[in-house]
This record gives structure tokens, sequence and C-alpha cells, in this order.
């Protein structure tokens, strides 16, 4: 074998090694003792995560008795207690080995605005048409300002000779 072949050989076998290395989910802190073994994976205990949810929503509940009942549409008034709500079912979701947020979590969130956010109904807003005196200002003012300023540049170009 020449040279070449066998430097192409070594560049071939280090490649391989390190797609390996790459694909076998191994960490600076994973030792290679025993060769190239993968990590557990870790399934979703949707029961363990329901009884954590269930853990984050009494804490809120007990948070939100604090909180006047007319200021619970006033996400200004609970924001901090929302906030820890929102963190502990994530990182709950997390450390059981689940995604978050998944269906199991988002039905439990919900369940819990229903109970506390339901009559927190947004107004609609009506748009009405704005007052003909106000109307007329907005078309004007524009329409007067495109003038002068086709005015000031006429003015000044015809007065190049004494401005330059």
């Amino acid at each position: 074998m020449d040279k070449n072949a066998l430097t192409g050989v070594k560049v071939f076998v280090l490649g391989i090694l390190v797609n390996t290395l790459m694909t076998s989910a191994l960490s600076e802190t994973e030792g290679l003792e025993l060769g190239f073994t993968r990590r557990p994976l870790v399934l979703c205990n949707e029961t363990r995560l329901l009884q954590e949810m269930e853990v984050c929503g009494d804490v809120f509940t007990r948070q939100m008795t604090h909180v006047d009942a007319q200021h619970w549409c006033n996400l200004t008034h609970f924001l901090s207690e929302y906030h820890l709500f929102s963190s502990c079912t994530e990182k709950n979701s997390e450390r059981i080995g689940c995604f978050w947020p998944n269906p199991l979590v988002e039905g439990f969130i919900i369940r819990v605005h229903r109970r506390f956010f339901a009559n927190c109904t947004v107004e609609r807003v009506v748009w009405a048409d704005p007052s003909d005196d106000l109307l007329a200002a907005l078309i004007l003012v524009p329409i007067l300002l495109t003038l002068a300023m086709i005015a000031l540049v006429v003015w000044c170009s015809k007065r190049s000779d004494i401005l330059a």
C-alpha cells in the first residue's frame, strides 16, 4: 500500500470514530472505560407528571387566595404567583423526563385557567370613524406639508445663484 492510500484509510477511520462519538451522545464528563455506551432513554411517567402538576396547582391555589378575587383578571396583581406556577410545571415536567409543554400539562393548565380566569372576558373594542373635523385635519395636514416642501424646493432652486 502506498503512502497516500494509507493516509486516506487513516482519515476514513478517524472520520468513522468521530461520527460514532458524536452520535453516541457522549459528553466530556463521561468516560470511555466501557466503550461506547448510550445513556438510557428516560420515558415520561404520566401518572407522576399529573401528581406533580397537582402539587404545582395546589401551591398556585394557596397563593391566589391572597389575591382579591376581583383582581384575578389583572395579571399585574398575581404575576409572580403565575410565574412560579409556570416554572413549577416546566421544571417538574423536565425532571420527570417529560417534554414541556405536553398535552397533559396543557390540559392541566387549561383547567387552572378555567377555575380562576373563567370570568375574565376580553372586552371587544368597537372601532368608530373619526369625527369629520379630525378626518379633515388628518387629510389636509400632509397635503399642505407636501405643497410647502414643493414650494421650498422650487424657491431654493431658483435662488441657487445667491445661495451658492
